[in-house]
């Protein structure tokens, strides 16, 4: 099974044959584009076999076919100058560059780590060779090429087994090469956390010999504390009794009997219990002293028992297990439940599945997938073509874009993509910031709880559209969780099948960058691919509402000019608004008296009939164009008993038909809608026609006509 946990990692892969294809295999199966780079005749290991009986021509080897599931391949021709170009430019969009060349390969054909460096500060160079880089340490041997057995050999594993010092034996698989593309695979991941954070790569190396070394750790401190040379130990352990391989009549089994009550378990299931309580062997320390005597006594009684007998016996109980051939673990439950058998389609539909050993890891948080089958020599040879759109930018494009993001206020954003099935996703950001222009990249914040956060994480291309001031109702419907959302807003299909959304100031279509981890928030970097934008002014959030930065000159000469005027307010009590009643049935808002005609004077005038007014910000101001009076209206909240002349109205109640003024009329209808989303503007003009101000600008606003 395979998951998606290192999507967004891209790494070239020029190895050969099992350490660096093994390494890389561990990155494709988890996520990453491993992306291979071959000769005109291909990996080694596409010509090692073995080969089904349905391919005649030898286009599968079963080595080539179990390493390189889930990549691609291009061909390309390193001692060429395009084959060099073409790599330079896929190494400047790469995270990784593996390689298990004899050193100064890459440096002799112009391609070494530092100078790809050069291009991309931020990439992870890894390099696993038999005995290591001079860039890490020069080796007496560093020149020599080597394979497994080599490793084996000089790492000191093979001198530890076998059946005896005259006897040194091979472990089967090819473990000095895959031990060393585990650790490799660790290293890379390492470095690039590091570049992650500090935005610069390094150059990784590993030896197949130091690996070797490293695993065989405990030869080492034998030495150095005993003196002693350690050699084969058969099928036992030096310390440990009974604690290897064990006859069965048909075939063997494994025990490994660490503890006391281990001990005491297997001599109760031998029918020796008195085994158990003998002072001889009831201590670790005194059956490594008896080792032989306590390996004979169980290989006896093992002996007489079938593996599925002793499994019965003491599966569960003991550390146990039987020892399995291939055609065992094909039919073991164990491998069925783990799904460690692993089918993989063939490309050719007409073709059986091959099975392979799956990847061993699993993450709970990411959903398994099956493995993609390997690649065609040179399937995937078009992918150079693709790569101008994210080359590096001209000194006129950077203008461009510097220009596009910094025409903006820091304002209301909507973030959309699309799902695995196609379907449009996206919510509300209150943000969005420009991060670089070259390369170009942008970022925007997900909540860890937001009901699209999982289709985000997966996507490989994302929309930031810039809402304009009069998009209030797209901004609030991209914040709800409504299933509806693209079904009530006007969008059309943009670059990369992306939802832009109609009337929005600038779109911006991105590849996912990186995802990461900001607390109760994702950071969702991208990198931009295309953008468009027109001349207008941003929607703005602030503290939870819809704001003005500054009231522009205008509004401030309008609402401080000389003349008759009054000065009222919209005020509210949770859902109700408080309106003043006159003797001839109309209503009006609360207004201050004409000896105190100031927001003070309001405030006093309520405060003396009882009640606590609390005066926000500024709502309304206009002006009548006949008389040239003008009125400012504040918005605010208000509690306390309304007094005779005064009444409180439900939100969805007001008596509009008996507002004493158009203007007042259709400032409270903007009320009732504002209030729905929480968010005011503010109103600039005469009583017929005006501006609601928001964040940077304006939106047109006409007031209709009452008969």
């Amino acid at each position: 099974m395979s998951s998606s946990i290192l999507k967004g990692v891209r790494v070239l892969d020029l190895s050969r044959m099992l350490s660096g294809p093994y390494c890389s295999m561990f990155l494709a199966d988890h996520g990453a584009e491993v992306i291979k780079i071959e000769s005109g005749t291909g990996d080694t290991s596409r010509h090692n076999g073995p080969y089904r009986k349905d391919d005649p021509g030898h286009d599968w080897a079963g080595y080539f076919v179990s390493l390189n599931r889930g990549k691609k391949s291009i061909q390309l021709d390193l001692k060429s100058p395009q084959g060099k170009a073409d790599f330079r430019k896929l190494a400047a969009t790469a995270d990784v560059v593996l390689e298990n060349f004899r050193p100064d390969v890459m440096d002799r054909l112009g391609l070494s780590y530092e100078s790809l460096a050069a291009e991309n500060p931020r990439l992870v160079y890894a390099a696993i060779r038999g005995f290591g880089d001079p860039r890490t340490g020069v080796s007496p041997y560093g020149n020599w090429p080597s394979y497994d057995v080599v490793a084996q050999s000089m790492g000191g594993l093979m001198s530890m087994t076998g059946p005896d010092a005259q006897s040194p034996t091979k472990v089967g698989p090819g473990i000095g090469d895959v031990f060393a593309g585990m650790m490799m695979s660790f290293g890379i991941l390492a470095a690039l956390r590091e570049a992650e954070a500090t935005g610069i790569g390094q150059f990784v190396d590993v030896a197949m010999y130091d690996a070797m070394i490293s695993l065989c750790e405990r030869m080492v401190y034998q030495h150095d504390m005993t003196g002693a040379v350690p050699g084969p130990e058969g099928n036992g352990h030096p310390f440990l009794v009974p604690f290897g391989l064990y006859p069965a009549t048909d075939g063997h089994v494994a025990l490994g009997i660490v503890d006391d009550s281990f001990w005491q378990i297997l001599t109760t299931v031998m029918n020796r219990p008195e085994l158990g309580s003998d002072s001889r062997f009831a201590t670790r320390a005194g059956r490594a002293q008896h080792a032989a005597e306590i390996n004979k006594i169980v290989s006896g009684w093992s002996a007489e028992h079938s593996k599925a007998e002793m499994t019965e016996m003491l599966g569960g109980r003991v550390p146990f297990g039987p020892l399995n051939t291939i055609a065992d673990i094909f039919k073991d439950p164990h491998v069925e439940a783990r799904n460690m058998l692993e089918r993989i389609k063939h490309p050719d539909p007409d073709h059986a599945p091959w099975t392979v050993a799956a990847n061993p890891l699993r993450f709970t948080g990411q959903e398994q997938r099956p493995l993609p089958a390997p690649p065609r020599l040179g399937e995937h040879n078009d992918l150079t073509s693709t790569l101008d759109n994210v080359s590096a930018m001209d000194t006129k494009a950077k203008h461009a874009l510097r220009d596009v993001f910094g025409s903006f206020a820091t304002g209301v954003t909507v973030v959309t993509t699309r799902q695995d099935d196609g379907m449009p996703r996206g919510f509300t950001a209150n943000s969005f910031s420009s991060v670089s222009l070259d390369p170009p990249l942008l970022l925007v914040c997900i909540a860890k709880t937001a009901h699209s956060r999982d289709a985000f994480v997966s996507a490989e291309h994302f929309a930031v559209n810039i809402l304009a001031d009069d998009q209030k109702e797209v901004s609030g419907l991209f914040a709800s969780r409504s299933p509806d959302k693209f079904k009530l807003s006007k969008w059309h299909s943009g670059p990369q099948d992306m939802p832009l959304l109609n009337g929005a100031l600038a779109c911006f279509t991105c590849a996912r960058h990186r995802l990461v981890d900001a607390g109760d928030h994702l950071v969702l970097i991208g990198r931009v691919l295309t953008h468009h934008s027109r001349d207008g002014q941003p929607l703005g959030f602030f503290r939870g509402a819809y704001f003005d930065l500054s009231l522009e000159s205008s509004l401030v000469d309008a609402a401080t000019q000389p003349g008759e005027g009054t000065i009222g307010a919209v005020l509210a009590d949770h859902e109700t608004v408080l309106l003043e009643e006159k003797p001839d049935g109309l209503v009006t808002v609360p207004k201050a008296p004409a000896a105190a005609n100031t927001a003070q004077g309001i405030r006093d005038h309520l405060a003396k009939r009882g009640l606590d007014p609390k005066l926000d910000h500024l709502y309304a101001v206009f002006q009548n164009a006949q008389t040239g009076t003008h009125s400012i209206v504040y918005h605010g909240s208000v509690s306390g008993a309304a007094p005779k002349g005064l009444r409180f109205y439900g939100l969805n109640a007001l008596p509009l038909g008996r507002v004493e003024s158009d203007a007042e009329r259709s400032m409270l209808r903007r009320y009732q809608r504002e209030y729905r989303h929480g968010r005011f503007g503010i109103y600039h003009g005469t009583e017929t026609n005006g501006i609601v101000h928001t964040i940077s600008g304006q939106t047109e606003y006409n007031i209709p006509q009452e008969n």
